[in-house]
């Protein structure tokens, strides 16, 4: 049966383990596309143009957004983050599950122009780990982690708006979980009206035969 793919948006404090938990999902399953954000902040050592972000100025940022090219877009901490739309859309009618890894702000931005999104939000399992990975990667300044810590205090008053929480302690056991929900997502009789309505009709020809 063929049907289109799942809009997932993952969220989570910074230093919750995001992008390491949609890599290891990547690359157990096939089935994932990973959209790749477009941001205004200065590539981190190891990352890839293309492969973790696109890498924009305020002005190429700015042209996207005013030719609606971005599903949605926000700041974080002093720079732009934003969802090119074409990528997104294709990978979608081709059958993927395409994951947003984006904040809060983005994240219920999307949920408000596709309701059918599923939102799952990622976080270590204590606020003390959280500070431990974020001094651990060793990117950014004390006085950015600070910046970081506060910012999570504000985005744990929007935990709630969120269907699904993934505890990111041990990598292995979050991807198999993550994978599990999005594959009983699939099964959800809202995200297969087609086959429902066909079987209407279906059954409504053998009654009249």
């Amino acid at each position: 049966m063929n049907r289109e793919g799942i809009l997932i948006v993952v969220s989570g404090f910074s230093g919750a383990g995001k992008g390491t938990l949609m890599k290891k999902l990547t690359e157990k399953y096939d089935n994932y596309a990973l959209s790749v954000s477009a941001t205004t902040r200065e590539p981190r050592p190891g990352e890839v143009e293309g492969v973790d972000y696109f890498f924009k100025t305020a002005e190429d940022f700015e042209k996207m957004i005013a030719k609606d090219e971005l599903i949605e877009y926000a700041k974080y901490v002093d720079h732009f983050y934003g969802t090119p739309r074409a990528y997104v859309e294709e990978q979608l009618k081709s059958g993927k599950d395409v994951i947003l890894e984006i904040e809060i702000q983005g994240a219920l931005k999307v949920k408000q122009a596709y309701p059918e999104t599923l939102l799952v939000f990622v976080t270590p399992p204590t606020a003390a780990e959280l500070k431990r990975r974020l001094v651990a990667r060793g990117t950014e300044s004390m006085e950015e982690i600070e910046k970081r810590l506060k910012r999570a205090e504000e985005e744990a008053e929007y935990m709630d708006k969120y269907e699904y929480l993934i505890i990111n302690d041990e990598l292995e056991d979050s991807a198999e979980e993550m994978h599990r929900i999005i594959q009983g997502e699939r099964n959800r009789v809202f995200r297969n009206r087609i086959f429902v309505e066909n079987m209407k009709r279906e059954l409504k020809g053998e009654m009249t035969l």
